[in-house]
């Protein structure tokens, strides 16, 4: 599993002109699955991104965590994750996990983070979803289990 986690001051996901998912202060987090993934990447996916400390503590050093802050995710797959462009112009997604695989994954991830006490709002899995996004920082780290 792969993802792309954005500290944010706020962040939402729109599918058909209705917000289907929106945040303040958190993490916006958009989550690939690829083949061999499972429960286990999961769940380690989640602990990281809801131990990551890259929140500004009060002397302006990135050590508090999105715990520490009370804040919030919003979690939106993204296929798109695992394409591969070394040949050609258009990318290939053979490494992306079918969505029978990857749906459930995702929503282990976004349970994951739920049980560990943060807030998760999440995009709509397949929809072609507007993203907006208030990268604070900006922080973007990229993971993978």
């Amino acid at each position: 599993m792969r993802a792309v986690v954005q500290r944010v001051s706020q962040a939402s996901v729109t599918v058909d002109d209705q917000v289907v998912g929106a945040i303040g202060r958190g993490l916006m987090i958009l989550v690939g699955v690829t083949h061999g993934d499972g429960p286990d990447q999961a769940d380690w996916l989640a602990r990281k991104a809801a131990g990551l400390r890259i929140f500004e503590d009060s002397a302006g050093k990135m050590n508090l965590s999105l715990l520490d802050v009370e804040g919030q995710a919003l979690v939106v797959s993204q296929f798109t994750l695992y394409g591969d462009i070394r040949k050609g112009r258009r990318p290939s997604f053979v490494d992306a996990a079918d969505p029978e695989i990857a749906a459930p994954l995702i929503q282990r991830f976004a349970q994951t983070l739920h049980q560990h006490g943060i807030p998760v709002e999440m995009g709509v899995f397949g929809a072609h979803m507007r993203v907006e996004i208030h990268n604070d920082g900006p922080v973007t780290l990229i993971l993978e289990r």
